[in-house]
């Protein structure tokens, strides 16, 4: 079941019922659906169970909070307090936000999150704090909240969400040593969720980008493709914020389409969030969001999917929302591709990040492989620029650097020092910080695959350490007419 969508995720928690002051008035508790409606946007995907309680009147499950009393936490305090103003009011808290949804012409996905949940057994707990799918007690859990959500709310989709696991160096579902057979139980334990919800809605998967860690947390999203068992999968990763033009995921297009599932991108909230720190995090830019959701349309998704832009969304944040869904709209339009920094996360995922990458005469350089969907050859016309912009750090101007675009090498292209600015993530600037702008004129970029090489070939004398090459970004401008009809 394929279905072209613009999607946006509301975790339940923050914009939203954090932020509120007790009790809650029905404009705020329909926030969610209201920030979005009139963009494109044509499904909330709401985060229905945290993990660690529900936000609805579960008599099943754990309700968010209930077991958190004595609360030492303002925000934990406020959405139980807002959750609860309603209830004293006869309203079911979750409802609420569904019927404003389809109130407002919008689909309603449930997402529920299964790496932990409120009131879990200790005796069924692993690493640090995963749930121990190896015990049915767990599956059985799980399963019987899956049945009250379908039975008793009508949902336009169900999303079993495997990602929101914050270390993904920890075991969420089986012990190492049972990984065999919990991969076979979890592959069951689908087929009965499946089973239970087919014919009333999609059933979907938020999973890894990488094919390697879903199968090493004991996901066997090929399988659960192959069989049918799903109509739609997000990758992404929680902790895994930066927006990622590259990420690894076009493995699971071709099987999904097979399967006639859908693939949805998803396009991350902050930009070089690894080098501004968690005070300072960047939100992309419109270009920014663009250059990834062209890729991921290039690569044969059937929609977007984001969440967490700067809140309270704006005109800008809206008017995002308004394109991305749209390849052919955003095609011509300017892009900035930024190739995303190694970050823990990465590593976890076995996601090969190039960047960092330590320069030194006489070793070999660095290859820093990305995508561009844009077709500068048949856009010639359109096109206004296409810069090319590294940033090394411990350079000085006497540096020799050897820079190559798929194996052809820049050195004819004029080259300018731009300083660095406060919102490229550096608060301290300074004359040392800046980027080698490379105007591409002769040698450009390809649409797909490119690699672009950099070697050190030459340091003055008596200067010793490397250079560390620590970003790249390529911008696309274009203009609004071709050269001969412009006045």
């Amino acid at each position: 079941m394929r279905k072209r969508r613009t999607i946006y995720h509301n975790d339940a928690r923050h914009n939203y019922l954090w932020l509120f002051e007790p009790p809650i008035s029905m404009e705020q508790a329909w926030t969610p659906v209201d920030e979005v409606a009139g963009t494109a946007v044509d499904t909330l995907s709401y985060c229905v169970e945290r993990g660690d309680g529900a936000f609805w009147p579960t008599k099943v499950g754990v309700r968010f909070g209930a077991d958190m009393q004595p609360f030492t936490s303002q925000i934990t305090w406020r959405a139980w307090e807002c959750m609860q103003s309603l209830l004293d009011r006869g309203l079911d808290p979750l409802q609420v936000v569904i019927d404003r949804a389809h109130d407002k012409g919008l689909d309603f996905i449930a997402d529920l999150r299964l790496s932990t949940y409120g009131g879990m057994d200790p005796a069924h707990k692993i690493g640090e704090g995963g749930r121990g799918w190896g015990h049915e007690a767990v599956r059985e859990h799980q399963y019987a909240v899956v049945d009250e959500l379908a039975r008793d709310y009508a949902l336009d989709g169900f999303e079993l969400d495997y990602t929101a696991a914050f270390d993904t160096s920890n075991r969420f579902y089986f012990r190492t040593e049972d990984l065999a057979a919990g991969t076979a139980m979890m592959t069951d334990w689908v087929r009965r969720v499946a089973e239970r919800v087919r014919g009333q809605m999609p059933l979907g998967a938020r999973i890894y980008p990488t094919e390697a860690a879903n199968l090493d947390q004991g996901l066997d999203v090929r399988t659960w493709l192959e069989e049918g068992l799903l109509d739609f999968v997000i990758p992404v990763l929680y902790n895994y914020t930066e927006l990622d033009p590259n990420m690894p995921f076009r493995w699971v297009v071709e099987p999904a389409n097979q399967a006639e599932a859908s693939v949805y991108g998803f396009l991350q909230h902050y930009v070089r969030s690894e080098l501004t720190g968690a005070a300072q995090k960047e939100y992309p830019r419109a270009e920014m969001f663009r250059a990834a959701a062209a890729n991921y349309w290039d690569w044969g998704v059937d929609g977007l999917c984001t969440y967490m832009l700067d809140w309270p969304l704006g005109t800008e944040e809206r008017a995002m929302l308004s394109e991305w869904g749209d390849p052919e709209q955003i095609a011509g339009c300017d892009k900035h591709y930024v190739c995303a920094r190694r970050s823990e996360a990465a590593v976890a995922l076995d996601y090969a990040h190039p960047l960092p990458c330590a320069l030194a005469v006489g070793a070999a350089g660095c290859d820093v492989p990305f995508y561009l969907a844009d077709d500068l050859v048949a856009m010639a016309d359109r096109l206004a620029g296409v810069r090319l912009r590294l940033y090394c750090s411990n350079i000085v101007s006497a540096d020799r650097l050897a820079v190559s675009l798929n194996g052809c090498s820049l050195a004819g292209e004029v080259c300018r020092r731009v300083r660095k600015s406060e919102r490229d993530g550096f608060p301290h600037s300074g004359p040392r910080n800046f980027w080698l702008d490379f105007q591409l004129e002769q040698i450009r970029p390809v649409k797909g695959d490119n690699v672009l090489g950099v070697a050190l070939e030459g340091r003055p004398a008596g200067l010793g350490g490397s250079v560390v090459l620590q970003e790249v970004e390529l911008i696309i401008e274009y203009s609004d007419y071709p050269p001969g009809l412009q006045k």
